[in-house]
């Protein structure tokens, strides 16, 4: 799964960052990201691309209540053309790219749970792929939400959780947005892509929120 992930800048650093997140400098960093934050996530509109915010959790457009978006922050990469919180988002093409610096899994050992920064390899922006919905509040208020998909692991994160976020390479970013059904691309990145360490179990609390939580544990 992916609970947790981090964001912060400046990172444009390629023509794909520059072309689908050009505007990541507008948003306030953060070393530990929750659901129910709102963050900033791409999408296609009228064929453009358009960075917007959005909250983490999908909230489908037939929920009842907007709490459910805190059960939907993943979806299954298996299920996700099926599950009814996420087959008309992704058939209908509300797919987003969702910009992440690295994300958080724990690992058990014998005094505990351990929690592991996950990283791009040569310390490029990773972009996750998502889906998102509008949900109307009672007041009539439009609500806009999303959800990162999840798949198995690769070798790597296999040794930390079985589960990890679908990380898309740049070439694949519009085909995800564009295409009716982009089934083949929700699968595990290659192992040179990304790295791991252990970080500071301060991260385990999500009112903690620094550039500290991401430096390696001693």
């Amino acid at each position: 799964m992916c609970g947790r992930y981090a964001l912060y800048g400046p990172r444009s650093r390629s023509r794909a960052e520059g072309d689908y997140f050009s505007s990541l400098e507008q948003f306030p960093g953060s070393w530990n990201v929750a659901p129910g934050q709102t963050l900033p996530i791409t999408r296609l509109r009228d064929g453009a691309i358009e960075q917007v915010t959005a909250r983490w959790g999908l909230v489908p457009f037939f929920a009842k209540d907007e709490k459910t978006g805190y059960k939907c922050i993943n979806a299954r990469a298996e299920t996700v053309a099926t599950n009814p919180a996420f087959r008309e988002p992704y058939r209908n093409k509300r797919r987003c790219l969702v910009p992440a610096c690295g994300f958080y899994e724990w690992m058990k050992h014998p005094f505990g749970k351990r929690p592991y920064y996950i990283t791009s390899a040569d310390d490029s922006l990773l972009a996750f792929a998502g889906l998102w919905d509008r949900w109307k509040k009672p007041d009539g208020e439009t609500l806009t939400t999303f959800t990162i998909i999840t798949t198995d692991p690769n070798e790597l994160t296999a040794r930390l959780h079985n589960r990890m976020p679908v990380i898309l390479e740049p070439n694949d970013y519009r085909t995800w947005l564009e295409a009716d059904d982009p089934q083949d691309l929700l699968k595990p990145c290659p192992v040179e892509m990304l790295q791991f360490f252990p970080v500071s179990t301060r991260v385990n609390t999500p009112k903690n929120d620094a550039p500290d939580l991401i430096a390696p544990a001693r």
